[in-house]
């Protein structure tokens, strides 16, 4: 039986969630802070593009390599983690100004790794088709094993999908999710990036679904607006795309290393 991870990650259309889970992601004031004072997230186009293509191809790695280079994919992240510390610029949820923040701290990356799991598979039903019963549970469970990997430790990513929506629900109401000034300026950036208007229609589909796959809450934090035109036009998105999926070979739509 194929992996959870391996047929949700092989998926192109997949990527179309990663705004989403970023924009969760950022909503913690000491992830927005760290990618503010270390990212090249927002030093131009093309160094934007090098840096999805490297974190696809660092996805892709984790999800189809071989021991070696899933080996080699974890150390590269943990190489760059293990040099992002620094310090909140202003208090922001629970957090005062002045809190110390490291890309290795376990809650951090446990946070980062729980918007993936709640985003792709959004995705992949919403793009691709649906998933068969439990698939969400296997995904959760195979991302918490293979944790170590990130050195996330043992037992800290939920391994099922209801312990996955209760962990994001207490987050949300714990008070360390905040969305701050450095956060709606990083969001501007994945939500409408400059010269995005080239790659219609993708330029329409992304903002459509991160936006309006946030949950409420964080949605509202970031000033984001969406009404039921917004749902509506995403939804026709999500028809026509998935209908275009199911004639498309996967030669193309799935990744080369999902295809081996």
């Amino acid at each position: 039986m194929e992996s959870a991870a391996k047929r949700i990650n092989g998926e192109r259309l997949v990527v179309l969630g990663w705004g989403r889970a970023i924009l969760m992601q950022l909503a913690h004031p000491l992830v927005a802070q760290g990618v503010a004072d270390h990212s090249t997230f927002r030093e131009g186009r093309f160094t934007r593009f090098r840096r999805l293509h490297g974190t696809i191809q660092a996805m892709l790695a984790l999800t189809f390599g071989s021991d070696e280079e899933s080996a080699a994919a974890a150390a590269g992240i943990n190489a760059i983690h293990d040099r992002v510390n620094g310090a909140l610029a202003e208090g922001a949820g629970r957090f005062r100004a002045g809190t110390p923040y490291t890309a290795t701290d376990p809650a951090l990356l446990t946070w980062v790794q729980a918007t993936l799991l709640d985003s792709l598979p959004l995705a992949y039903e919403a793009f691709v088709g649906p998933l068969p019963p439990g698939e969400r549970d296997r995904f959760c469970a195979e991302a918490s094993a293979a944790g170590w990997k990130l050195r996330i430790p043992v037992g800290s990513i939920p391994t099922s999908q209801a312990a996955l929506e209760d962990y994001v629900g207490r987050m949300l109401g714990s008070g360390a999710i905040a969305v701050t000034r450095v956060a709606r300026e990083l969001a501007a950036e994945v939500v409408r990036p400059p010269g995005g208007a080239l790659l219609w229609p993708w330029s329409t589909i992304v903002p459509l679904a991160t936006v309006g796959w946030l949950p409420p809450p964080i949605r509202e934090a970031y000033g984001l607006a969406w009404d039921d035109t917004h749902a509506r036009r995403l939804a026709r998105w999500c028809r026509w795309i998935r209908g275009a999926r199911r004639l498309t070979p996967d030669l193309v739509t799935r990744w080369p290393a999902a295809r081996t």
